[in-house]
């Protein structure tokens, strides 16, 4: 179930990061240890998130995720192991949240992806969805709450 999507801008966001690319298939195995590495990490360094966890999808290819992990932080973070400082860009974006399981982004992607064509809007290449809660905040997944993010092509230099 989406939430009615908006378009609103947004400023740049500084995060703390690790870059990931692995097929499609095997993201199921990265994510887990990946917030887990990075919350270790910036909890060393006495920082605290400043929002939800995030996945950025700076490409989007049929076979490969190409993507970051992160969370907001108001602190930078000094580069250990994989995790790096980034940032989610600023833009002009759609927004919605959608309510449910993991295994039902795939089709949330889909309507929200309509309903930008409708809007007469150009998706740009990346993406991101923010947790907002998920099972960390109770046992039902209709209650789970993913941010969308597609950032949108200025019209006058859309493809």
């Amino acid at each position: 179930m989406l939430v009615e999507p908006r378009i609103l801008q947004v400023d740049a966001q500084q995060a703390a990061v690790i870059g990931i690319v692995v097929p499609r298939a095997g993201i199921h195995k990265v994510m887990a240890p990946g917030v887990a590495e990075l919350m270790t990490a910036i909890a060393a360094q006495g920082i605290a998130p400043a929002g939800p966890i995030f996945s950025h999808h700076r490409t989007m290819d049929p076979n490969f995720f190409n993507f970051e992990i992160g969370v907001p932080v108001q602190t930078p973070v000094a580069p250990v192991g994989r995790v790096q400082m980034g940032q989610l860009p600023a833009a002009t974006i759609a927004r919605t949240i959608y309510r449910g399981g993991y295994e039902g982004l795939g089709p949330a992607w889909a309507e929200f992806e309509v309903w930008i064509k409708a809007a007469g809007r150009f998706p740009a290449a990346s993406l991101w969805e923010c947790y907002v809660s998920g099972p960390e905040s109770g046992p039902d997944p209709s209650q789970w709450q993913t941010e969308l993010n597609r950032p949108l092509y200025d019209l006058a230099s859309a493809p």
